[in-house]
């Protein structure tokens, strides 16, 4: 089975880590990586450079099962680029599994990437009809060979005639033999931040990696911003003119980490307002508030602060279930073997039951969460969803599914609500959502909410939506 069928949530495609002029590049690299694991458990990777020599370890797992001491002393270097990934584009293997490092006429390149790019299956026909030979089924090798087969006499002139081929959603790093490079896509759609450590520059997906280092955040890079960090400091230059900015609401609704900033505002803060503005859109009458841990709990918070019922630990998550865990069988499922999530009796029994959660994809799990809610004696369980239905794919790093698959593409609220088997459904609205922003017109705003609207920020190539979800 399809790992992204284990779980009713979509999954982002990975995150990216770099540093550059520090004699501890690998071991701050692993730190950061390690504070990004939420982003992909798939596979991690880092690469040093030291000199004109390059260095790379990558491995499936999480980073602390494919890193240990001896792995990260041999890395040496005082530059590093780090990846963790679940895979989108490309096949889960540790071929896909980045940083991907090359050896070309410039010297060494190694690139890391989150997001997707929507044109790279037209792109990799037309270099393969041209002689190249891909190494990966990855979407991130497209732009190594660009980068190589560019004319242009430096790195950075490359990289910008490389990047103005492709299009879609990316954050990358990419890591010379003297040199780190950060470029965010021009509409902003994947987050990337600069910070600084010990005299070194960092940068990260997101800036709970700075704290996790004690590195000092300094700024989100902007979107067509291409970042060159060297031994001379660091520059900023455009490779592209800033489109409309694009930012991914679901960055702030479920994929980042609750401690980070993005383009300006705290995540937990943000969960916390939608959990506010949903208690005013659908409030209810209830003893007790709780979230599906860990993603949905600020806004069970805002929706228990707002509605004066009081919030609880409802659900209990095993944190502890690695890539390797023997799944139970079918038998044993149907006899309510619970692996992931527990319902504390002592909480929820006789109690009507507030469940919060950020999203439905596909309703297997609100379906089963409710199951148990019931089992352990909640009297009424009324599920309310701090986003609007999910009703469309994404196509800019993250694995989604068939919109066949998505429940609120094909049923009405009230048909979800029955299938779910909850009391009583509701979403928070797209209007109400973007108020979480400050944004008040729903015409003028700097987002994505394509996975709500269908209305996509880049042009959609034709065969990308079969291309992209029968890989």
């Amino acid at each position: 089975m399809h790992h992204a069928m284990m779980s009713d949530k979509w999954h982002e495609e990975c995150g990216v880590f770099g540093i550059f002029g520090h004699d501890k590049a690998a071991e701050l690299t692993y730190y950061g990586l390690y504070a990004l694991q939420h982003r992909g458990q798939e596979s991690a990777g880092i690469a040093t450079v030291d000199g004109r020599k390059m260095y790379s370890h990558k491995g499936m797992g999480l980073v602390a099962e494919v890193f240990d001491q001896d792995v990260l002393r041999s890395l040496k270097g005082h530059a590093a680029i780090g990846h963790v990934r679940y895979s989108t584009t490309g096949d889960s293997s540790v071929a896909n599994a980045q940083p991907l490092t090359f050896g070309f006429q410039r010297g060494n390149m190694a690139l890391a990437h989150n997001g997707n790019l929507i044109n790279a299956h037209q792109i990799h026909g037309r270099l393969e009809r041209q002689g190249s030979i891909f190494q990966t089924t990855s979407d991130t090798e497209v732009v190594a060979h660009l980068i190589a087969k560019s004319g242009l006499p430096t790195i950075e002139e490359s990289i910008k005639e490389s990047l103005s081929v492709v299009k879609g959603a990316y954050a990358f790093l990419i890591l010379t033999d003297d040199k780190l490079l950060a470029m965010r896509d021009p509409h902003g759609l994947r987050p990337m931040a600069l910070g600084q450590f010990e005299g070194a520059y960092v940068v990260a997906s997101e800036t709970c990696a700075f704290d996790t280092i004690g590195a000092e955040y300094i700024r989100d890079i902007e979107p067509g911003e291409m970042l060159v960090i060297d031994r001379d400091g660091m520059r900023s230059e455009r490779f592209a003119s800033v489109g409309k900015t694009a930012m991914c609401t679901f960055e702030y609704i479920y994929f980042a980490r609750p401690d980070s900033d993005i383009d300006g505002f705290n995540v937990h803060s943000v969960r916390k307002k939608l959990g506010k503005l949903l208690a005013e859109e659908h409030p209810v009458d209830a003893d007790v508030v709780i979230g599906v841990p860990e993603s949905s709990i600020s806004a069970a918070i805002g929706y228990a602060e707002a509605t004066g019922i009081p919030y609880e630990i409802g659900l209990i998550k095993n944190k502890y279930i690695g890539r390797t865990f023997i799944q139970p069988s079918q038998e044993l499922r149907e006899r309510g073997v619970k692996l992931k999530l527990s319902a504390v009796r002592g909480v929820v029994d006789g109690k009507r039951v507030v469940l919060i959660d950020d999203s439905i994809v596909r309703g297997t799990t609100s379906k089963r969460i409710v199951q148990m809610l019931r089992e352990a004696g909640a009297k009424e369980v009324h599920l309310r969803i701090s986003s609007p239905p999910v009703t469309h794919g994404c196509f800019y790093g993250i694995d989604t599914s068939a919109r066949e698959e998505l429940i609120a593409a094909n049923k009405s609220i009230e048909e979800i609500r029955e299938y779910i088997g909850a009391d009583s459904l509701a979403y928070l609205s797209e209007a109400k959502m973007m108020q979480a922003f400050g944004v008040e017109d729903l015409s003028q705003h700097k987002y994505c909410n394509a996975c709500f609207t269908g209305r996509y920020p880049t042009e959609i190539y034709e065969g990308l939506q079969k291309h992209v979800l029968e890989r």
